[in-house]
């Protein structure tokens, strides 16, 4: 699991959620309109968009498409429980997103926008220093 705390788009985040669940099935004109988001209902894999107004427009599989303008909020869960991330509106059209990612919703975020290469590129030289901090450590006890 990776922590995540950054600054992103709505759009970004909104092409998150849709690479992690519906990209496959997505009507075409959806995908192409920004105020289209995906909902998931409660349990495992909940999705849900705060909003000033939303409109339910279809259901397809498990996801309901909303069209949601001034979006508040975006409360995300995968389906395996490993990623739960937050979009918090901060002014007009970004926030600020929070929350605990897997791998693969790593991959996403980047494909995404939400995160940059240069991001990921960081936190692994972190957990790399830290890594060989502590096996240092653990040397110098043993």
């Amino acid at each position: 699991m990776v922590s995540i705390v950054t600054t992103a788009s709505l759009e970004s985040f909104r092409k998150f959620i849709i690479v992690s669940t519906c990209r496959s099935f997505i009507p075409e004109s959806y995908m192409r309109d920004f105020e289209v988001f995906p909902e998931r209902e409660e349990g495992p894999g909940a999705i849900y968009i705060e909003a000033a107004d939303k409109v339910t427009l279809k259901r397809v599989k498990e996801i309901t498409f909303v069209n949601a303008k001034e979006v508040l909020g975006i409360i995300y869960s995968s389906k395996s429980g490993n990623t739960q991330l937050k979009w918090r509106q901060t002014r007009r059209r970004s926030g600020k997103v929070l929350g605990d990612a897997s791998s693969n919703a790593l991959v996403n975020l980047v494909e995404s926008g939400v995160l940059t290469q240069e991001w990921v590129d960081n936190y692994l030289k972190s957990a790399q220093t830290k890594e060989e901090n502590s096996s240092i450590t653990n040397e110098k006890v043993v």
